[in-house]
């Protein structure tokens, strides 16, 4: 256990200068007005303490002119007035202004992580806690980190100074300093220990309330909370969660109250008090400390426990802040297994295969997905995978998108492993609209195109619009294509219906020219006659391109190359759909249950004829 203590201690101080290192690569000029803002204080603090008092007092006591004394102080004042100006900028102008620049540096860091590592971290509840950690004031954790190691520095010096001008003045006035001492570094160093495990027990339980407050507020869950019961649901995990603060604040509360005590009256009570008396009696009964001297004395123990109270406290902030920072340090140096920036080859623009060789997959700690999968889809066709939930059709979508790497098998690309890809260059080769769709606080034109510099791009964005049948609802909106889609930010934002908004992610599909278009359940929020004029688009848009088709409506998939019925992660049956028919197996089955909702889309198919 010591062991392991003394590893985190010794981590807490490489992360010291981990965070500095960072700040240094973000904004120079914050470390070197930091170090400058400290050098000033602390010179502040010993010239005012000692030369300032001592020869204040003595020239008071040697009678001396009241012009002279007036130079003096002018000139001290002079010099004050410039630090608190210098100060000023600081504290009001400068840090914030680099606290932000720092802050979006940071945060885009941490974004490009969060980009970059593979899906399944977010499925870790340990993982995502660190990451909820690591952007938890993370900026504020750093800067504190450098202004308190700045404060170590320079405060050392000038501790050396101060102590130096004590030891002349009386050599046993040192012997004070040892009250602040054992306080700070000995009693504190438990106190932050115990507030950095408070912190730590409380963050899963402020991640629910967060959540819930999410939830309470965001126009995708309203109607499910006023129209059910599940507000009392989520107040009961609210309650629980705030029990669960609770009752982590009420374990720690004394183990950090009593040293934080013992803290206190040993670095102030008992070092002025005791300062002061001493004095007193050098003074009083001894008589053999002057007026100016005892001033001089009073003043200096003052900034000399002052300077050693900032220093301990300096220390064991950065401690307590290096702690904190190890989730940012391992958030950062995470390696991922995944990488969105894996390098590799460059694939080719066309594609004339897709296989899966004995592909294998679970998602953590769960039965497996799929089992043993082995197929082949060939370019330029239609393939829909279709089957009961679970059996793994979106699944099949991710691990052909990389988003996870099979435990067994591989999975090849024109007879290549899609392992040795560009992975970016390699995901550039397909689209999808999937069913758990999200649409963003974005423009439609945004929310089509999905990415930057898209204002180019209407007569695409209209055309993909016009494909998924939304067009003309869109047109109908304030401000057409470059409407605000949801109000989150903005009051004259539109609202759409889920089927419409269903259409607007099937149209991100139509916008790009890819080889290979996957619609995963494109038409489940629609009406039949809604739901046919859409996968009429989908066959034409498919005409010279590989389209894979995801439904769990088999009316959808008559007209397929190739048809696989899935089960358990497994191949069960394949091929067209007359063969299939023909077969009279599990297809057959779950087309003729099917069957009798089939009547409105055959309907639908003589109106449109």
């Amino acid at each position: 256990m010591k062991k392991r203590q003394g590893i985190k201690k010794t981590r807490a101080f490489k992360n010291i200068f981990y965070s500095i290192h960072l700040i240094w690569g973000m904004k120079k000029g914050t470390v070197i007005h930091s170090a400058i803002t400290q050098i000033i204080n602390y010179v502040s603090w010993v010239f005012y303490s000692y030369f300032f008092i001592r020869y204040l007092v003595g020239a008071i006591e040697n009678a001396e002119s009241f012009s002279h004394i007036f130079r003096f102080v002018l000139i001290a004042g002079g010099f004050f007035m410039l630090t608190a100006i210098y100060g000023s900028y600081m504290d009001g102008a400068y840090m914030p202004l680099a606290g932000v620049i720092i802050n979006q540096k940071l945060y885009e860091k941490l974004y490009k992580k969060a980009g970059n590592v593979e899906l399944r971290c977010f499925e870790d509840s340990s993982f995502y806690n660190k990451y909820t950690l690591a952007i938890d004031d993370a900026r504020d954790k750093m800067l504190k980190i450098l202004q308190n190691f700045h404060g170590i520095i320079v405060g050392t010096i000038a501790a050396i100074v101060v102590f130096s001008m004590m030891f002349l003045l009386d050599k046993f006035l040192v012997l004070f300093a040892l009250f602040p001492m054992i306080g700070n570094f000995v009693i504190g160093y438990f106190s932050n220990k115990e507030e950095y495990n408070f912190d730590k027990a409380k963050a899963p339980y402020k991640r629910i309330i967060d959540y819930i407050n999410r939830v309470m507020y965001l126009s995708d869950y309203s109607k499910e909370i006023r129209l059910s019961r599940v507000f009392n649901l989520m107040k009961h995990k609210y309650i629980g969660a705030i029990n669960g603060i609770y009752k982590v604040t009420d374990y720690y509360a004394f183990r950090i109250i009593i040293p934080v005590t013992i803290k206190n009256v040993l670095t102030y009570t008992l070092t002025f008090q005791g300062v002061l008396l001493y004095g007193a009696y050098r003074a009083i009964i001894g008589n053999t400390m002057d007026l100016a001297e005892l001033a001089v004395l009073s003043s200096i123990m003052t900034s000399a426990t002052f300077i050693l109270n900032q220093i301990t406290d300096s220390i064991q902030e950065c401690i307590k802040q290096g702690l904190f920072v190890e989730n940012l340090r391992t958030f950062l140096d995470y390696e991922e297994e995944l990488p969105e920036d894996y390098d590799g080859i460059m694939p080719e623009e066309e594609i004339d295969s897709i296989e899966f060789c004995n592909v294998s997959f679970t998602y953590k700690e769960g039965a497996p997905v799929i089992k043993n999968l082995s197929f082949t889809l060939k370019g330029k066709t239609r393939i829909a995978f279709v089957g009961h939930n679970g059996a793994g059709k979106t699944t099949i979508i991710k691990l052909l998108f990389r988003l996870y790497d099979p435990e067994e098998g591989e999975i090849l690309l024109n007879g290549r492993n899609i392992k040795e890809y560009n992975l970016r260059a390699y995901r550039r080769l397909f689209t999808a609209a999937f069913q758990d769709y999200k649409v963003f606080a974005l423009s439609i034109r945004e929310n089509v195109m999905m990415e930057e510099g898209c204002m180019a791009d209407d007569e695409i964005v209209i055309e993909a619009l016009q494909k998924a049948g939304v067009y003309d609802k869109v047109m109908t909106l304030p401000k057409g294509i470059d409407t605000i889609l949801t109000k989150e930010f903005d009051k004259e934002g539109s609202v759409l219906s889920g089927g419409e908004y269903q259409k607007i992610v099937v149209a991100r599909s139509f916008a790009k020219d890819v080889p290979l278009k996957v619609f995963d359940e494109p038409s489940s929020a629609l009406d039949p006659i809604a739901e046919y004029e859409l996968y009429e688009s989908i066959l034409r848009e498919s005409m010279d391109k590989t389209m894979i088709f995801i439904s769990h409506r088999l009316s959808s998939v008559r007209n397929m190359d190739m048809v696989f019925m899935l089960e358990q992660g497994t191949v069960l049956e394949q091929g067209t759909h007359e063969e299939l028919m023909k077969q009279d197996g599990a297809y057959a089955d779950m087309y003729n249950k099917q069957a009798k909702n089939y009547l409105a889309l055959e309907n639908a198919e003589e109106v449109s004829a």
